[in-house]
């Protein structure tokens, strides 16, 4: 996310300098010419207007929503399980997530067992890594199904979040004591799945940004030149209020 997160704020830095700097300056151009301006450059005047006198303020709400968003997800159980579900549920970044969650939980807990770790204790140490609350609580669920001599697909295979391909290849591995082999070999397919997924991704992030910058510098520059075109008209329409004043 480092690539799209700079170019979003390298757009911000340039729209905000064009409404702080380029824009008052188109202002007072056309309020010496009189006339009537066309809506989208009255809105973009508006625009330029709040954001040069009450940009300090601006920035200083937007930092501190962040920061309260951000304090809200890392300091309270509620604010974590909802940017998890909502990570599980985004439309493009959701299937990726939990390719991600999948490839942690298999991979932990395939090295966690090969090392001779208790079937208990590696679930509980996955269950800290595999970086999803949601994830983390089926772990919790299968701990207590394997206490009780439940298998652990046998929880697993309850939620949505596990593949049908998941659960069946631990099914295996638990019926011919090879449970860390399997999910080796599930990492493996995960692994592969996240690489060729994030470089679909980054391919196709890369043109929309461009796009998303080209639209919104373009629009601003179309409104602040519209007025150009019917320059006559302006300088008629200033001239007659004048004569009519």
């Amino acid at each position: 996310m480092t690539y799209p997160v700079i170019v979003m704020c390298f757009i911000l830095i340039i729209l905000t300098a064009m409404l702080i700097f380029i824009v008052p300056q188109f202002q007072s151009m056309y309020k010496s010419l009189g006339g009537q301006l066309p809506t989208p450059t009255k809105i973009l005047i508006q625009v330029s207007n709040f954001v040069t006198h009450y940009f300090p303020f601006v920035l200083l709400a937007v930092i501190a929503i962040v920061w309260g968003i951000r304090r809200y997800i890392t300091h309270t159980e509620q604010g974590r399980r909802q940017w998890d579900a909502l990570k599980l549920r985004a439309p493009v970044f959701g299937p990726l997530a939990k390719k991600i969650a999948l490839t942690r939980f298999a991979e932990n807990l395939s090295a966690l067992l090969r090392s001779g770790v208790p079937i208990l204790e590696s679930l509980e140490i996955t269950k800290d890594t595999v970086g999803n609350v949601h994830y983390a609580d089926t772990l919790s669920d299968a701990q207590v199904g394997v206490k009780g001599g439940e298998p652990i697909v046998g929880r697993l295979s309850k939620y949505d979040l596990y593949p049908p391909m998941v659960y069946h290849m631990v099914g295996v591995g638990e019926e011919t004591g090879a449970v860390d082999e399997m999910l080796q070999k599930v990492a493996d397919f995960f692994n592969k799945e996240v690489e060729a997924m994030v470089a679909s991704l980054t391919s196709i992030m890369e043109p929309v940004l461009i796009m998303i910058m080209g639209v919104s510098v373009g629009a601003m520059v179309i409104s602040l030149y519209m007025p150009m075109f019917k320059i006559d008209t302006l300088i008629n329409q200033g001239s007659g209020g004048g004569g009519g004043g």
